[in-house]
């Protein structure tokens, strides 16, 4: 468990695609597996008695197995959430579809990359977002997937913002991916959409700074540069609202938590955030959406923490 990470890059490296692939598989299950019965067999070892031993190994591995299949399946199980905005500063109704954390690379494959592509085809929106971590760690041989996204072709365009794992991936590789995947990568940059009075703008996931990818200038700077009379579309990977930008952008759309994937997990994310999943709002509107995620890091399961499709429908008022 410990080092399936390590031999599993040095596989892909060598190509060895195939090898690698089936280690993620077993090497990513057999961590939720010991992760989830080490916590469960926590509260069971206060049962004291040295006659319960057996039964309380044996249930623990009973509810740890039951788990992980839950797990797997639930993590398969994508829901379209839907979230409504109301707002006057719109020429007309919007629909777009937020997808986030999908990590494209040895377990994300084509299969689901396909099925997600279905999904948003049906939904049949204006615009298609990507808040960060499109991309895993290992992102070679993905040319089948970035044709799949390439073929999604909504009315206004798709556009993209880097997450944490674009970086550990490598950050050219990934933002190589990206484009030929058809999304248009905003780095610390907007776009205009003059037809839908709709103002569009990204930044650079922290992590950034680590790779000598920073901007000196601030995120609040950049939402200034785009004030105006346009709904103001901010993408961003990670949930955090900065008390300098608050006013500067109508609706905030962040992934990064993955609502924690599976317990324990979620109970550290919980500790830095207050909110892990869902809409904070102010007033009577959703002012930051945080997605669950579309897809996995690392373990393939999710328990608890459906992962998402996210229809947001900007109504004219």
């Amino acid at each position: 468990m410990t080092f399936s990470p390590a031999i599993i890059r040095y596989f892909e490296h060598r190509g060895y695609e195939n090898l690698a692939i089936s280690l993620s598989w077993i090497g990513y299950l057999w961590m939720a597996f010991i992760v989830i019965f080490l916590f469960i067999s926590l509260p069971l070892e206060l049962i004291k008695g040295s006659h319960y031993k057996k039964p309380k190994i044996l249930l623990t591995l009973l509810i740890s197995i039951l788990l992980v299949v839950y797990g797997f399946f639930e993590a398969r199980n994508l829901k379209v959430e839907k979230v409504n905005i109301k707002s006057h500063k719109v020429s007309k109704d919007i629909k777009i579809v937020q997808i986030s954390d999908l990590h494209v690379g040895l377990i994300i494959r084509e299969d689901r990359v396909k099925r997600i592509a279905d999904i948003i085809n049906e939904i049949n929106p204006d615009i298609v977002v990507s808040t960060g971590d499109l991309v895993d760690g290992q992102i070679d041989k993905l040319d089948k997937m970035a044709l799949i996204f390439n073929k999604l072709n909504p009315t206004y365009g798709k556009f993209a913002v880097t997450g944490n794992h674009e970086f550990y991936a490598g950050i050219n590789k990934s933002l190589s991916f990206i484009e030929r995947s058809g999304f248009k990568i905003l780095i610390n940059e907007g776009v205009i959409l003059e037809e839908l009075n709709l103002t569009i703008v990204g930044v650079n996931d922290p992590e950034s700074k680590r790779f000598e990818h920073s901007s000196k200038i601030s995120e609040a700077d950049i939402l200034r540069s785009f004030k105006g009379k346009n709904f103001v579309l901010f993408l961003k990977h990670r949930p955090i609202l900065e008390p300098d930008s608050i006013g500067l952008f109508d609706l905030q759309l962040s992934g990064h938590t993955h609502k924690g994937q599976f317990f324990p997990f979620s109970i550290l994310t919980g500790f830095y955030y207050k909110k892990q999943a869902g809409c904070i709002e102010n007033l009577d509107n959703c002012y930051l959406y945080i997605s669950r995620g579309t897809g996995t890091w690392g373990p393939p399961i999710r328990i608890f923490a459906r992962p998402e499709i996210t229809v947001i429908e900007i109504k004219k008022i």
